[in-house]
């Protein structure tokens, strides 16, 4: 169950965004994926539809009716306070940072990196005492 202390700031950012419950249009769908039969025998999946912005959400984390509601209106107001503050959320940032990591590298990265590489070993290669000839 979601805190009532949640449920409050919920209903403080939506009408901060200018979200009223009136504007929007909540439809339970038939869930399907993880969870096993109870998921896919239970209407758990929440979809919401902002009608003046025409913005849709689907939601289906948890297999509780109530949990997807409350995180289908989370996500609609991220959704709207990206569009009218104009800057990315941190959900977004995380998939940017993400992409950035796992992009592959050039051929011009990668050879500079060997090349760093060859020039700490010769750095390496003088700490070593000096080697006893026979």
């Amino acid at each position: 169950m979601i805190s009532k202390e949640k449920q409050a700031a919920l209903s403080n950012r939506m009408t901060k965004v200018g979200i009223s419950e009136d504007d929007l249009i909540e439809k339970f769908i038939l869930g399907s994926g993880k969870g096993g039969q109870k998921v896919n025998t239970t209407s758990s999946c929440v979809y919401l539809k902002h009608v003046p912005t025409g913005l849709e959400v689907k939601c289906q984390k948890e297999r509780s009716r109530e949990l997807n509601r409350y995180y289908a209106r989370r996500l609609l107001c991220e959704k709207l306070e990206e569009i009218i503050l104009k800057e990315k959320s941190e959900r977004k940032k995380a998939l940017e940072k993400l992409r950035k990591q796992k992009k592959r590298r050039s051929r011009k990265h990668k050879a500079k990196l060997v090349e760093d590489k060859r020039e700490h070993s010769k750095v390496k290669n003088f700490r070593k005492p000096p080697k006893m000839e026979d």
